[in-house]
């Protein structure tokens, strides 16, 4: 059986308000396997930073028990605390202090001698690349070196479970792809990766698997690829190499079109949620029919779609 980097039963969250209490996290449950990527979604409002807020021992849940790095939230937060660390969206760096001293202020807070602090400076300065900068102040930082530095001092305590939040918000392309490579380095290394984020490429590039949270509850979850099979608008496209071949095929399989703006027009459209079982009946038909696609491939919609389909919100601002 697969450990648990986090388990969440019925985890609920409220907060007084004028009309009553104003239901934040509407008894949520969240398994997140030790050694994976999990990617929390949802719109304005819709609990993100509530659950992250919980989880990390930062505020109190009102129901729901929780299991965080296999230590009970409500009983173990002192433990719980020791095995996670937490890069926020703004950046917890020292911008008076240079880069190795943010490490070693890091060493020093979580109690770790001082030779055995300043190995550990010296490790993830290399580590992050940070080496020719170390001993410059934050403050000359590029962004993205920033969020490099941020996340190494999260490092400093070698914790088992990180909460990323958006991480990337802010950084340019080339920065964002190799703070993607960091993520996955760590995770390759046995470190469970929770992330919240605004950009759902992001989501669809880094997680194994993503939740789709709305006022307060989880209305969809499962991999990028399920959950996109989830709304209309995937087709599998095959490609003939003749007429005669393009009808036949039209004529087993009973559906497809011809896309007009397509300038390939011996490609046919078939309507398909992309699922194995749907491209085995497909390929069983044409192969009946004794006709052979000279290329196949499939198409589902992006994650921007899910989640404007799911949630009714504009899928720029996901936070």
């Amino acid at each position: 059986m697969t450990n648990l980097a986090i388990a969440a039963n019925g985890l609920r969250k409220s907060y007084p308000g004028k009309d009553g209490d104003k239901v934040v996290l509407d008894g949520i449950d969240l398994a997140v396997p030790e050694g994976t990527i999990f990617s929390l979604l949802g719109p304005n409002g819709a609990g993100k930073t509530t659950t992250v807020q919980i989880l990390s021992t930062l505020i109190r849940a009102d129901g729901g028990q929780v299991r965080v790095a296999g230590h009970d939230l409500d009983r173990r937060a002192d433990d719980v605390r020791g095995a996670i660390g937490v890069t926020g969206q703004y950046s917890a760096v020292d911008k008076l202090l240079t880069g190795e001293e943010n490490l070693l202020l890091m060493a020093d807070l979580k109690h770790l001698p001082h030779r055995e602090g300043r190995r550990k400076a010296a490790e993830l300065l290399e580590r992050f690349d940070l080496v020719d900068a170390a001993h410059k102040t934050a403050a000359t930082y590029s962004g993205g070196m920033q969020r490099r530095l941020d996340l190494a001092m999260t490092l400093v305590g070698d914790p088992r479970l990180i909460f990323l939040d958006e991480p990337t918000t802010g950084l340019d392309p080339r920065s964002r792809r190799t703070m993607w490579g960091i993520v996955r380095d760590l995770v390759a290394g046995g470190t469970t990766i929770f992330l919240t984020t605004q950009y759902l490429e992001e989501a669809d590039q880094l997680a194994d698997h993503i939740a789709l949270l709305d006022h307060g509850r989880l209305i969809a979850e499962g991999t990028a690829d399920e959950l996109k099979r989830l709304i209309p608008g995937g087709h599998v496209s095959l490609r003939f190499t003749d007429d005669d071949a393009l009808k036949d095929a039209l004529a087993a399989l009973g559906q497809g079109f011809v896309n007009p703006s397509d300038e390939d027009r011996l490609t046919l459209q078939v309507p398909s949620d992309g699922g194995v079982a749907a491209l085995r009946d497909l390929l069983a038909r044409l192969d009946a029919a004794g006709v052979e696609p000279a290329d196949l491939s499939v198409h589902t919609p992006d994650l921007d779609d899910v989640f404007l389909t799911l949630t009714g919100q504009n899928t720029e601002t996901p936070r």
